[in-house]
């Protein structure tokens, strides 16, 4: 089922549906990567159909069949705003309780989103929603100094100016039909901006001071043989958060994309036990 929203600054926000039939166990509000869409979880939607998950997800501004540029954004938080709407759009019809998935930059998105509850004055788009699955977020980019420092030079001059990625197609997974499909799908792109680079590198920062203190039920998923975004990331923050709110799991040999892996039914299965236990 397709629908749209209408963004505040007047962007068209593409959004799926996947209801499952019968009773009903809760919503899953996927919110996907730099330069994909959401279409390409298609699949993972089926299988928590199948489990009694209504499936809800969005291509965010500037990916997909949503508008607005490659890569930019307006305002620092729009990504967060663009959430906010979407989550009180999906809770005007979908069941309880709703559950937040975010994949790479996603699960940034999604994290930082979440973390906004330890701020002294919450920003408005704040929203508590049940629980959180992060997988392979990018918490750290693993950016080098060069990059770092071409970020500090270009950000005041050119903040939107849209540049490559530097993300290789074949560092998202070792099954060559996955990477084959990625390189030829119309609504894939490779841009992003510093103003966006910036929005990562603050939001992970942000994450990670808060982790000693997390208290929403979190699930972590991440790649141990990831080059698109650094494990490391996710093994700070799961160092740092109470063990009995954040549980996680690392699959060594895999890459980026954990859901779209030879192994995907091993990850699959991970995501499915702990969603058990949250409906």
């Amino acid at each position: 089922m397709h629908d749209t929203l209408r963004t505040r600054d007047n962007l068209t926000l593409h959004l799926e549906q996947w209801p499952a039939g019968g009773e009903r166990r809760g919503t899953v509000l996927i919110v996907h990567g730099l330069g994909e869409h959401i279409g390409r979880y298609a699949g993972l939607a089926a299988v928590l159909n199948a489990q009694g998950w209504n499936v809800v997800g969005y291509d965010q501004r500037g990916h997909g069949r949503s508008t607005g540029p490659k890569g930019r954004l307006r305002q620092a938080d729009d990504l967060l705003q663009d959430l906010a709407q979407v989550i009180d759009h999906v809770r005007a019809t979908a069941p309880a309780p709703l559950i937040l998935l975010g994949h790479s930059m996603g699960g940034l998105i999604c994290a930082r989103f979440v973390a906004e509850e330890f701020a002294e004055d919450r920003a408005s788009w704040y929203r508590a929603v049940s629980a959180l699955v992060l997988s392979s977020p990018a918490l750290d980019p693993g950016m080098s100094r060069l990059q770092r420092g071409l970020l500090a030079l270009l950000g005041p001059l050119a903040p939107n100016l849209p540049v490559n990625n530097g993300l290789k197609p074949a560092w998202i997974s070792r099954d060559p039909t996955v990477v084959q499909a990625y390189r030829s799908d119309p609504y894939v792109h490779d841009r992003i901006s510093p103003r966006l680079v910036r929005f990562i590198l603050d939001g992970g920062a942000w994450v990670q001071a808060q982790a000693t203190q997390w208290r929403l039920p979190t699930l972590l998923l991440y790649a141990g043989s990831d080059r698109c975004v650094s494990p490391a990331g996710s093994a700070a923050f799961s160092a740092a958060a109470p063990a009995a709110v954040v549980q996680t799991q690392v699959f060594p040999a895999m890459f980026h994309e954990i859901f779209n892996e030879p192994e995907r039914d091993t990850v699959i299965a991970a995501l499915t036990r702990w969603l058990d236990t949250r409906a």
